[in-house]
């Protein structure tokens, strides 16, 4: 079965599908506190094997403030990703608003040492809070 995604970039042979998902569990609006996880499928187009090496979130909450996230791969690893293969992995953002976005780009490394970006599509995270606010 074909997953869905929500938003999709391609760039540099690489493309980029993100999904997120609303956590209500986790969730506790009346403290202003709204968490997404969000599946990311990062899959190489290339004839040749790609490295993930680190990460640059762009998360903007409803209220238009900006945080930026840069790290080292993603959720402890750095995956090699082999022609025509993909990577997925799942994590979770919270934020004090029923809203935001995320977007950003992961920084790569081809087999013949050539560094890139594969840009991270913005997708937006929306909460049953923020849907029913626009009533």
């Amino acid at each position: 079965m074909k997953a869905f995604f929500a938003a999709t970039a391609a760039s540099n042979g690489v493309t980029v599908s993100a999904n997120p998902s609303y956590l209500s569990e986790r969730s506790v609006p009346d403290r202003d506190h709204y968490v997404w996880t969000y599946h990311i499928r990062i899959e190489n187009g290339r004839d040749t094997p790609v490295q993930l090496l680190s990460r640059h979130w762009i998360i903007t909450d409803g209220t238009g403030h900006v945080h930026e996230v840069r790290g080292d791969g993603v959720i402890g690893v750095q995956p090699i990703i082999a022609p025509g293969d993909s990577y997925d992995y799942v994590s979770a953002c919270p934020l004090e608003t029923p809203m935001g976005t995320m977007t950003g780009s992961y920084q790569m490394i081809g087999a013949q040492g050539e560094r890139f970006d594969a840009v991270i599509p913005l997708f937006l995270l929306t909460s049953p809070a923020a849907v029913g606010s626009r009533n």
